[in-house]
């Protein structure tokens, strides 16, 4: 069956976003068509510090994690921190170049987006439903 878009139940945007990224000028494009499809508020953070030092602060209700960035090449664990964080963790989106370098425990946490990609493709993403695992589905199941 050939994938529709159109079927796909569309969910409201999240609030408040993190983008790691340490191109500055993807990190830009990415803020400006978040912002102007209608998320509250967006912050980027260069590097793995940095987007360490936004998680201790606030929690953000998505992540778009770029996996190989300048000061660290495993950018997935931030994403394994993250997941530390219990179900009510922020969404996490990948962007990376070289998508076959993530483990597969480590891709199941969210999406993948292969660069090159365009800004409106992130914002389709992020009105997919959130997916997930089947840890977070026992959960619901349960309660």
């Amino acid at each position: 069956m050939k994938h529709d878009p159109r079927n796909i139940r569309r969910e409201a945007l999240p609030a408040h976003v993190l983008v790691v990224e340490d191109d500055a000028i993807l990190g830009i494009a990415l803020e400006e068509a978040l912002r102007d499809a209608g998320v509250a508020r967006v912050e980027l953070s260069p590097s793995t510090e940095d987007a360490l030092r936004h998680l201790r602060d606030e929690q953000p209700d998505a992540i778009v994690l770029d996996v190989h960035l300048a000061d660290r090449d495993d950018g997935w664990a931030i994403a394994e921190l993250v997941r530390t964080l219990g179900p009510d963790s922020p969404r996490i989106i990948f962007s990376t170049g070289a998508p076959q370098d993530i483990p597969a425990d480590v891709a199941a946490m969210g999406c993948v987006l292969e660069k090159p990609y365009s800004p409106e493709t992130l914002v389709e993403v992020m009105r997919e439903p959130r997916r997930r695992g089947l840890i977070s589905r026992l959960r619901g199941a349960l309660r």
